[in-house]
C-alpha cells in the first residue's frame, strides 16, 4: 500500500485520468474528490462490496423461468 500525506487543495493522480483532490478536513473526516472518466465507477467500499455480494448471490440463484419469460412478454412453452 503507498501511503501519501496530502494537505487540502493537494492532490494525487492515479493512471493518466483520475485525480484525487483533498477538499477538507474535519475532525477525523477527511473529504475528497474524485475526478475520472464517466465510465469509471467510483463507489464508497461498503457499497462496492455490497454490489459484489449482491452480484455473486444472483449469479449463483436459478432463475425463475415463469418470471423471466413475464419480464420479456414471451409465453411459456410446454
Amino acid at each position: 500500500m503507498l501511503v501519501l500525506a496530502r494537505k487540502k487543495g493537494e492532490s494525487i493522480i492515479i493512471g493518466d485520468q483520475i485525480e484525487v483532490v483533498v477538499l477538507g478536513v474535519e475532525g477525523d473526516v477527511v473529504k475528497l474528490g474524485i475526478q475520472a472518466p464517466k465510465n469509471v465507477q467510483v463507489n464508497r467500499k461498503e457499497i462496492y462490496e455490497a454490489i459484489r455480494q449482491n452480484n455473486q448471490e444472483a449469479s449463483t440463484q436459478i432463475p425463475d423461468m415463469e418470471k423471466l419469460n413475464k419480464l420479456y412478454g414471451k409465453k411459456e412453452h410446454l
